[in-house]
């Protein structure tokens, strides 16, 4: 089962103070039983630029969070997702959007909960893209 502990919302306080935000995913993410998707936004975009796929996702049941970073290399950046990852119950998949794909690389790295990986664009296959 998959759910967004309640600690989440402190996590997005302290983020608000570094300039990191997270988009959390609706309270019933837990009763789905679909793995949560992170999500990671390139160098130039930020976090609401995930916003017409939320929507899509959470449409087809999935719990979403899209974190937004400070933008000073893959390493730190890494801190703002990993952070998200550290509150969500169960499986996930993570997808990144260009830049983004690196900072998840080393975000999602170790973490036996993360299913599947995506870098979108240019190399995400169908095949990698949640059921």
């Amino acid at each position: 089962m998959v759910s967004i502990k309640r600690p989440l919302l402190s996590g997005v306080a302290a983020g608000l103070a570094f300039g990191v935000l997270a988009v959390a995913a609706p309270a019933n993410a837990a009763t789905t039983g679909k793995p949560a998707v992170v999500l990671e936004h390139g160098a130039f975009a930020d976090a609401s630029s995930w916003n017409g796929v939320i929507e899509e996702l959470r449409k087809d049941g999935y719990p979403v969070v899209a974190a937004a970073n400070p933008l000073r290399g893959p390493a730190e950046d890494a801190a703002a997702p990993r952070s998200v990852l550290d509150h969500v119950e169960g499986p996930t998949i993570l997808v990144g959007h260009s830049y983004g794909g690196s900072v998840m690389s080393v975000a999602g790295a170790n973490d036996p909960r993360s299913r599947r990986w995506c870098t979108w664009p240019p190399s995400c296959p169908p095949q990698v893209r949640p059921p």
